[in-house]
């Protein structure tokens, strides 16, 4: 009675029947309308609030590291998995498998990295023990995400029913582990404020504004010398 998850069973066989192309993957539980609908509105907004969150994230630690590498970096993850989603969501595997997987290929292991990136930076920035603690919160779930995805890929290639039904769970539970870690955000994102936002915009016109300092103060520098040499 589940619609098409039982097409390929026999006549004899039971109603709760299953092949392996009817794994409950999280990609085939949103191929065949209104499901596939639902699934890629929820991916792009998934990737919006990526895009978002990221940014939120750069733009605090901004303010309280100042410049660095790992925050760049971090940055830069969260909106190249944030693209990877899209596609996975715009790109149903059942019709568009070869896009499909490019975007899972990008979107799982840029996640994965995001979630390092921000786990080193939360000691990087931690001063107090709550800190601290929320530091040794991301790093379980960066390593259960790592385990899970791990187990996903690898359960993913065999022949097995079961193995595969395996897969599907790790996969399941990547996602709900990751989309907890970024719930972890709740903690600095209470205290972003005005200021925060000054400090991003200041960050991203320091460039123009050093090399305007730098033109003005190298051409009084030229007027200066050519004053000296007439007097000369």
């Amino acid at each position: 009675t589940n619609r098409n998850y039982n097409q390929s069973c026999g006549v004899d066989s039971p109603g709760s029947c299953c092949t392996l192309d009817h794994i409950p993957l999280v990609s085939k539980c949103g191929t065949l309308p209104p499901e596939s609908c639902f699934f890629s509105l929820i991916c792009s907004l998934g990737s919006f609030m990526v895009i978002l969150v990221g940014l939120l994230r750069y733009a605090h630690l901004l303010e309280r590291l100042g410049p660095s590498l790992l925050n760049t970096l971090g940055l830069a993850t969260g909106w190249v998995c944030a693209a990877g989603l899209t596609m996975v969501g715009s790109f149903q595997v059942d019709h568009a498998k070869v896009l499909h997987y490019i975007g899972a290929g990008v979107a799982f292991p840029t996640s994965m990295l995001f979630l390092l990136l921000q786990s080193i930076l939360t000691y990087h920035m931690a001063k107090t023990r709550g800190q601290y603690w929320t530091g040794h919160l991301r790093s379980i779930l960066t390593i259960v995400a790592f385990l899970t995805l791990i187990f996903s890929g690898v359960f993913f290639i065999q022949e097995s029913f079961v193995l595969q039904h395996v897969a599907a769970l790790c996969e399941w539970m990547f996602i709900i582990d990751v989309l907890v870690f970024y719930g972890t955000f709740t903690f600095e994102f209470g205290a972003i404020s005005t200021d925060t936002f000054l400090v991003l915009l200041k960050a991203s016109r320091t460039p123009k504004s050093y090399k305007e300092e730098s033109s003005v103060s190298s051409t009084a520098h030229i007027h200066s010398h050519a004053e000296g040499l007439a007097m000369a």
